[in-house]
């Protein structure tokens, strides 16, 4: 039996965040709405709660009855869920004199207490609250303060419960990952069996067994999480899987031909469908962005449909759905507020059953289980890129020659970010390294390409827009192109990358020269919220 720890989500941003950093000490978890703890199931070791953008005074804050787990197993609060502890249990929480955000450091830490347990005086934390503890409940102490909040982190004198005001899962907390290691493995006592390795060899002897000799169908996008589901589904099954790969003419330069080719070495068998003629009709005049995408995914559906009615005695359609898709899905309170190209069920005319191997790995995770299985480090470390392709990266309606146009300023941009090499020690490399990006420590640096430090990067061709410029002494009125480029760590937020000043010059004017009908780059410096990732 698999242990787990279960994060109970009270809305916060950074839920998902602690998720991804039990699973990096090889603990399996799982976020589930604050108000859904799972009862009677042995294989739960822990409990940790979330922060949460409401106060504990609140008419509509979340609560959840503690009774279920306190006392019975490990329980650590984070932020809001250290204050509704406190408050549920006797102690006092008030509004702050100011919100108390941004860096601090412990000033008194308790290490004889197991969850500071290998911890520095005076170790930097990242709060974000605008309540606070005044009085903790009577059968708890205080393990940890700093200059302005007394009551940082306490603990039960009783029982196996543990709150921090601080958020242990954001890199700004330096020992966050050590504190979260004393609760998870010490404290909580997991084994730490859950790795790349264990699940590769669990999830194909479960696909087996699962799928047996029946034929199975995967669409395939070029992207990490389709590409891993299929090798892993390949492992398993052979050539019982068949992979349809549908070119809509709105991919990147030469990427079709080029995935193809991926996908051959890799022994996969699939399908390439050139439908790029189809959607740019579909597509002619049409300008407004959701109607573009409406359109696209419509055709899409009929283009792969199409294909794998030709499998006559396929039983199962499987997807790289991955376990932020299906977080995202849902808000705390069960509401959809999100639909998701991978959620939301098949096609009743296929009358096919739905196989999701990834729907328990974060975008990390799949990474590392995609070397894990030895495919090409190109392909893992590809860049999120969204399902309707370029047509939301052209502002206006779609054409041949504006695809023809983005796809060459995208290339020529995408490869002088794989190209750029940095140093980067400390925070930033930390943050590389525990992205799973393989880089080799000398003299405590890395080096790395400026594409595996960033999130995702593209170029935007704003159609819509004539900009004057002069070439060659004469007069040029041609389109400008925006580059964008943020850092993230699942995209639910954002923040536009700082790119070096001569990489940009560099770019910005090797696009001006080589790619016929932009004469003008510009760099979007939003960051998510309140600007979105994508344009469209």
């Amino acid at each position: 039996m698999t242990q787990k720890i279960i994060i109970l989500d009270f809305g916060s941003q950074t839920t998902q965040l602690i998720g991804r950093r039990v699973r990096e000490l090889d603990t399996f978890c799982e976020i589930m709405p604050y108000n859904k703890f799972p009862k009677d199931d042995p294989s739960v070791i822990g409990v940790i709660l979330s922060g949460s953008p409401y106060s504990v005074h609140d008419p509509e804050a979340f609560k959840v009855d503690l009774s279920q787990f306190v006392g019975k197993i490990p329980v650590l609060g984070i932020c809001y869920g250290a204050q509704f502890i406190s408050h549920t249990l006797g102690g006092k929480v008030e509004k702050a004199d100011s919100r108390e955000y941004g860096r601090a450091n412990l000033q008194t830490v308790d290490t004889t207490n197991p969850l500071f347990k290998g911890f520095e005086q005076h170790s930097q934390v990242w709060m974000s609250h605008g309540d606070t503890i005044t009085a903790i409940p009577d059968d708890f102490k205080v393990i940890g303060s700093t200059a302005d909040v007394t009551n940082a982190a306490f603990a039960s004198v009783n029982q196996p419960v543990w709150a921090v005001q601080f958020h242990p899962e954001v890199f700004h907390t330096l020992q966050g990952t050590q504190l979260l290691k004393n609760f998870v493995v010490d404290i909580c006592g997991s084994k730490q069996e859950w790795s790349a390795a264990s699940f590769v060899d669990s999830t194909v002897a479960e696909l087996k067994e699962q799928l047996g000799s029946d034929r199975v169908i995967l669409g395939l996008s070029g992207g990490v999480d389709s590409s891993v589901a299929a090798v892993l589904l390949n492992k398993a099954i052979g050539n019982n899987l068949t992979c349809i790969f549908v070119d809509h003419g709105m991919l990147r330069k030469n990427e079709f031909t080029q995935v193809m080719e991926d996908y051959k070495v890799l022994g996969l068998n699939v399908i390439g469908v050139d439908a790029s003629e189809k959607f740019f009709s579909d597509l002619a005049g049409v300008t407004d962005p959701e109607q573009k995408r409406k359109i696209i995914g419509r055709d899409f559906v009929e283009v792969f449909n199409a294909e794998a009615k030709k499998i006559t005695d396929a039983k199962w359609l499987a997807q790289g759905t991955i376990y932020p898709d299906r977080i995202e899905s849902l808000n705390i309170t069960g509401k959809v507020i999100k639909s998701h190209h991978n959620v939301g069920g098949l096609p009743k005319e296929m009358h096919l059953q739905l196989c999701e191997p990834l729907k328990w790995l974060f975008k990390d995770e799949v990474r590392r289980v995609g070397r894990q299985l030895g495919m090409p480090e190109h392909l893992i470390t590809r860049h999120p890129f969204p399902g309707p392709g370029l047509a939301v990266r052209i502002l206006g309606d779609i054409t041949p020659e504006k695809v023809r146009i983005l796809q060459d300023a995208d290339d020529i941009y995408v490869r002088g970010l794989r190209d750029y090499k940095v140093k980067l020690s400390g925070e930033e490399a930390r943050k590389v390294l525990a992205a799973g990006v393989p880089a080799d420590m000398k003299d405590g640096m890395i080096e790395v390409s400026l594409y595996d430090q960033i999130w995702q990067a593209g170029a935007i061709l704003l159609s819509t827009v004539r900009s004057v410029g002069v070439m060659g002494d004469e007069r040029t009125y041609e389109h400008p192109v925006a580059l964008r480029a943020v850092t993230s760590t699942d995209a639910m937020t954002a923040d536009w990358a700082h790119l070096p000043y001569d990489f940009m010059a560099k770019v910005s004017n090797e696009i001006i020269n080589k790619v016929r009908g932009v004469n003008r780059v510009c760099y979007d410096i939003s960051s998510k919220p309140p600007a979105t990732i994508e344009w469209e």
